[in-house]
């Protein structure tokens, strides 16, 4: 008998590594939701990496991940109750609990925003300083998504209301490609790839940048935390075996993203992605790869630097009490780090 036995566990030759799905009963939620808006994006890369790996199965999840044209849409689909978590920005979490809704993040994918404002050099040839953008429309992925919060914050540093321009959703993808080369708008932030290929066109004069660590640290005088997976507070508190298996997928995502070159997103992401353009889609990403969380923690100083940024063009926020501690947790991803070591 214990020959037999013995025989049986050598005919598994990596019993450690067997996915989480045996121990699947301990999940609450094995069929869920997670809504995105712009999957294509760079800024949501770690989330295509742990679907396109099979690292959500692999945790015994079922995960269908529906796109959206921005943020904010996503965001709705979760409040309406037709998703269980958003890859959205953190910000959300603080303007959520300013409204008394309390969300929290759980892992970080990205540790710079990405987010380019630019001006359209069809439209705006003579560009020189954030006040000519008064009156003028700007193209973001949807209105009150991360672009839009980071072109008001760069508007509001230069002395602009965001009632001084007129906002227009535009997507992240072939849409907003076509916004700008069709002068449909005067000024667009958005995010790669999208950036890059209007700038090889010429299409783009650069405003504000924060596709690297440096440059988001000019814009925002401080770390400031992007793409991240959070949900409701209520959901988390419910389902915290199916919160952790979401980060075990999602970090070791980003331990990949580490490691990986370009040739091996390229393999990996749907050939949606790279908008027609290969080469372009590689350049693209040695432009933001810095900007990818190494391991899903969020800093302190972000969570601040995120309130910060709010407050300065948002009345609403300004002296209101926010209780940063209860808009992210790194609870479940310091037990993932753990999990991989």
């Amino acid at each position: 008998m214990r020959r037999t036995f013995l025989a049986s566990m050598l005919a598994v030759p990596a019993i450690v590594a067997l996915p989480a799905s045996v121990f699947a009963q301990a999940i609450e939620k094995k069929k869920l939701t997670i809504a995105v808006g712009g999957k294509n994006l760079f800024y949501y890369l770690p989330l295509t990496i742990a679907e396109q790996l099979g690292y959500f199965k692999d945790e015994g999840l079922d995960v269908e991940i529906v796109d959206f044209a921005g943020g904010s849409a996503a965001l709705r689909a979760v409040v309406g109750g037709s998703a269980d978590v958003v890859s959205g920005a953190y910000e959300h979490t603080i303007n959520l609990q300013s409204k008394g809704q309390f969300f929290s993040e759980f892992v970080l994918q990205g540790r710079a925003p990405q987010i380019v404002l630019a001006v359209s050099t069809k439209t705006m040839p003579d560009y020189k300083e954030i006040g000519d953008l008064r009156g003028k429309k700007i193209g973001v992925t949807a209105p009150g998504s991360s672009t839009n919060m980071m072109a008001n914050y760069v508007l509001a540093k230069g002395g602009l209301k965001p009632s001084d321009v007129s906002f227009i959703g535009v997507g992240a993808g072939k849409g907003a490609l076509a916004a700008v080369q069709s002068g449909q708008v005067d000024a667009i932030a958005n995010l790669d790839p999208v950036i890059s290929m209007l700038q090889q066109e010429g299409a783009l004069k650069l405003v504000s940048d924060t596709r690297t660590l440096a440059e988001t640290d000019a814009v925002f005088g401080g770390p400031m935390p992007s793409g991240c997976l959070y949900a409701p507070a209520e959901f988390i508190r419910k389902n915290p075996n199916t919160t952790q298996a979401l980060t075990n997928a999602m970090v070791r995502a980003l331990k990949w993203l580490q490691q990986a070159g370009p040739s091996d997103i390229v393999k990996t992401v749907p050939e949606s992605y790279l908008l027609g353009d290969r080469a372009l889609y590689l350049a693209a990403w040695n432009n933001v790869r810095e900007a990818i969380s190494p391991d899903g923690l969020l800093p302190e100083a972000g969570a601040q630097t995120a309130l910060r940024t709010l407050q300065a063009f948002d009345p609403s926020l300004q002296g209101k009490p926010i209780d940063l501690s209860k808009t992210y947790t790194n609870e479940f991803v310091r037990k993932a780090l753990d999990k991989l070591k």
